[in-house]
């Protein structure tokens, strides 16, 4: 019988996570499961076209996007503490599916919920997806919780 201890919830701070994220506090309840929420994001690197140059966030912006996202993520948290099920955020700075593969394997994820728009055709490929990418390369099941047709 298939034990489901940990669920690991990616979250990018959007209705659809949120969504994804409650629907895991649910299920964990169900099992007695923990929830590990984490939020991956990426500094942003600019390159300059016919140059062979590329621009660098400085340190100081740096740290910004890394405080104002572990703020982000420890509200969350907190907003779901009394739900009963134990919940803890992880912050990681990288490529967001990569981060969360690596983070599924740290935790010892049973299950990764994860929202997405389903978006098809050319907004798909132009967006890209993470839950596409999580789904084609994890090792442990992904349950996909999809946003209402209204929140595109």
């Amino acid at each position: 019988m298939l034990e489901i201890r940990r669920i690991l919830v990616p979250v990018d701070f959007s209705e659809k996570s949120e969504r994804a994220l409650d629907y895991a506090i649910e299920f964990a309840k169900k099992f007695g499961a923990s929830v590990t929420l984490v939020h991956a994001y990426e500094i942003p690197v600019y390159g300059y076209g016919l140059v062979d140059a590329s621009l660098v966030a400085s340190p100081d912006l740096a740290a910004r996007i890394s405080d104002a996202a572990q703020k982000t993520l420890d509200a969350l948290v907190a907003s779901r503490a009394d739900r009963g099920v134990p919940i803890q955020g992880i912050l990681r700075n990288g490529v967001a599916w990569e981060e969360i593969a690596n983070v599924a394997k740290e935790t010892h994820a049973d299950l990764i919920v994860i929202g997405t728009h389903g978006r098809r055709g050319l907004a798909r490929a132009l967006l890209g997806s993470v839950a596409e990418s999580v789904i084609r390369t994890s090792d442990v099941p992904v349950l996909t919780i999809h946003a209402p047709a209204d929140e595109g």
